[in-house]
Parts: structure tokens; C-alpha cells; sequence
């Protein structure tokens, strides 16, 4: 079956559900930019990050939205809107909530033996914080972004793993003779 390979992705998931590691693996197969929502919250400088202002937002959002191609990824859902209106696929990452438990772990241990960078200072209470966050999506936010996505279930497409991502662009022969 010949479908057109998506060049306009959106990755919705929680923490630890392995949306950042997809989007990367995806941009180089595509050849298509990646971008990350919590860059588009914050300025990344040397001396620290800057809280962008709602406004400075949704116009780094506008920019990213309105070019050719794109491979978005968060866990925001309440002023997106633009993606999932121009996305040509968009992939609710529904990681188990013991696996994101144990990614989150892993990632700040990696963090903290300097095996793997953070735009944060990895402390207990950030630890913490992520644990948290992500029990709060599993109870609250998923429900919310389920009903949100509803209007867009002719492109939605529901995962529990990034196996069932590669599947899916192994159907549509993204690049022939390459692997996802």
C-alpha cells in the first residue's frame, strides 16, 4: 500500500513515554526537523532558561507550524491547538505508567553520573516533581487530551510502545532499503 509519508507529526505522551526519543529517531529517517514543546515554552540561554511569555509562545509555536515540515513533540495539550489542526498524523504515545515510573528513574540517575544532559539541574525534589507530574497525566491530563484529540480521529493514531510507531511508518515504506 502506497500512503504519503506524513512530513507534519505531532507526538503527544507523558514524561518517560519515549515521545523525544520517537520524534529523534523519526527526524533522521525523515529528514524532517524536530522540535520539542518544552523549547517552545522556554528560551534556552548559557546563563539560564527564560520563561517565554504567552504571546512569544504561541508565535515560536506559529513559525514552527507554518513551515513545510515538522516532527513536534510534548506533553502540553491546552494551547496546541495549531498542531494537531495542521498535523497530517498525530501519535498519542500511551506508554504504561510502570514503564514511564521506570524511565523516569533511569533518565535522572543517567542525569546525575553525567551519562545524559537536562535543560534542568536533575535534584530530588525535580525527581520528584516528574514522578508526580506524571501520576497527575495519568489520571487527569490523558482524559482531557482524549476528549481534546476527539475531533481528529480520522488522523490520530493511539501507540502503547515506539514499536508500534516504527511499525506503522514500516507500512507506508518511508525510505526504501532503511530502518526505522
Amino acid at each position: 500500500m502506497n500512503q504519503k509519508i506524513p512530513e507534519k507529526i505531532h507526538i503527544i505522551g507523558s514524561i518517560g513515554s519515549g515521545k523525544t526519543t520517537m520524534a529523534k529517531r523519526l527526524s533522521i529517517q525523515l529528514q524532517i526537523p524536530y522540535y520539542e514543546l518544552d523549547n517552545v515554552v522556554w528560551e534556552r540561554l548559557d546563563t539560564g532558561d527564560i520563561k517565554r511569555s504567552q504571546a512569544e509562545r504561541d508565535e515560536t509555536l506559529e513559525t514552527i507550524v507554518n513551515s513545510d515540515k515538522w516532527i513536534i513533540e510534548g506533553v502540553h495539550h491546552k494551547w496546541i491547538a495549531p498542531c494537531l489542526q495542521n498535523a497530517d498524523i498525530i501519535m498519542f504515545l500511551d506508554t504504561k505508567l510502570s514503564i514511564r515510573r521506570f524511565r523516569i528513574i533511569k533518565r535522572f540517575i543517567r542525569q546525575k553520573l553525567g551519562l545524559e544532559g537536562s535543560n534542568y539541574k536533575p535534584t530530588l525534589r525535580i525527581l520528584k516533581n516528574l514522578y508526580n507530574y506524571n501520576a497527575v497525566f495519568e489520571h487527569e491530563s490523558k482524559q482531557e487530551i482524549f476528549k481534546m484529540l476527539s475531533p481528529y480521529n480520522n488522523k490520530l493514531i493511539l501507540c502503547k510502545s515506539n514499536m508500534e510507531i516504527i511499525n506503522y511508518f514500516k507500512t507506508i515504506d518511508v525510505i526504501p532499503g532503511k530502518q526505522l
